[in-house]
């Protein structure tokens, strides 16, 4: 699995989406997925982008199943900028039944012995990618059969993830445990094999949906230790700017190669310690972020936190996009593109969501 950092192909990619068969094939491992997460998490394309995409070759209610699950990555960035740091916390009611609040050791390591699901986590680990279904899957056998508590399980996902985006992962988590969901999110054996194509029997999953929601923990599950994890940002060096112009600043989030496009203006790509520090990545994601970055022309890094890097600037010429996860940015803020300004606030479910969103397509 490998996802080009070049934007070239990557609008190829764009351009290439099917409608159609993501809609008849997306829940299983070899379906027709977009793979667009990466690039619309790190703000490299828009959702807007993307549905003026399909709307070329499809109408709205021909490709309705690909725009809700656009729809469903907008929908939790709603709920972040309304919740905002809750959205680490069990939401809505608290999590039921859990053993600790650790790692599963199995899951990490990806010793799990269900065949599928250790291919999906070993995949994770060495390229980024985990399809969405196994997202699931691997959340519900980590919070639901072993009993974790979600919280530790879902940063060590986002970890490792290209396409990390904190609400989107922290909140599908939280639907899967049932802090942010009416109830708990289960597969058994039978479902993993019809989605990954695969024949396992005789694990601990191998049985009834009812059986599930009252087995013991599996001993394969039981040994549990704590993620950590560390970022490792590349040395400060202190940008070169030109005081008569304005600056852009860009992070992990906003990565777009059209923005203020052709504009003579000072281009940073902003890693702040404190950021990583509160939610490492990977190596590899870091490298992916930093690769996507190339695409900008004249961008230039600067490590360190938004206030040093105000410092030099003066407040009035610092430009950003306003993200929940930065908040703490000041200067002029403009606002990312959205597939439904229209429909703001906090709603409590996708369903009552997806509701206000319809008429606007």
């Amino acid at each position: 699995m490998n996802f080009s950092t070049s934007y070239k192909k990557i609008i190829e990619t764009l351009k290439n989406i099917n409608p159609d068969k993501y809609a008849a094939t997306r829940n299983f491992i070899d379906g027709a997925v977009t793979y667009l997460s990466p690039y619309i998490s790190r703000g490299v394309i828009s959702l807007p982008q993307v549905k003026a995409q399909i709307l070329k070759t499809h109408q709205a209610y021909q490709a309705v199943k690909l725009l809700q699950e656009l729809a469903w990555r907008e929908y939790w960035q709603r709920v972040w900028q309304n919740a905002g740091d809750k959205i680490f916390t069990d939401l809505k009611q608290e999590q039921t039944a859990i053993a600790h609040h650790q790692m599963i050791a199995a899951v990490e390591n990806a010793g799990t012995g269900i065949i599928a699901i250790d291919k999906s986590i070993e995949l994770l680990c060495s390229t980024g990618y985990m399809h969405n279904h196994f997202r699931m899957y691997v959340a519900s056998i980590t919070c639901n059969i072993g009993r974790a508590h979600w919280l530790q399980p879902s940063q060590w996902m986002y970890y490792h993830l290209l396409d990390g985006d904190l609400a989107s992962n922290s909140l599908s988590w939280q639907w899967v445990a049932a802090t942010f969901s009416s109830k708990k999110y289960y597969c058994n054996q039978e479902n993993i094999n019809k989605y990954s194509k695969s024949y396992q029997q005789n694990t601990f999953l191998d049985t009834s949906y009812e059986k599930l929601e009252t087995i013991e923990i599996p001993e394969a599950l039981r040994e549990k230790n704590n993620f950590f994890a560390k970022t490792e940002l590349p040395e400060i060096i202190i940008p070169v700017l030109n005081s008569s112009r304005p600056t852009l600043v860009y992070n992990s989030y906003n990565l777009d190669p059209l923005w203020h496009a052709g504009e003579d203006v000072n281009r940073i790509l902003l890693l702040e310690p404190s950021h990583f520090k509160k939610f490492p990545v990977s190596d590899k994601v870091l490298q992916f972020v930093t690769d996507l970055a190339k695409n900008i022309t004249g961008i230039q890094i600067f490590v360190g936190e938004f206030d040093e890097l105000a410092a030099i600037i003066k407040e009035e010429k610092i430009i950003f996009k306003l993200h929940p996860a930065f908040l703490h940015y000041y200067g002029t803020a403009e606002e990312y593109e959205t597939l439904f300004p229209q429909v703001t606030g906090y709603y409590s479910s996708f369903s009552a969501y997806w509701k206000k969103c319809e008429k606007y397509l």
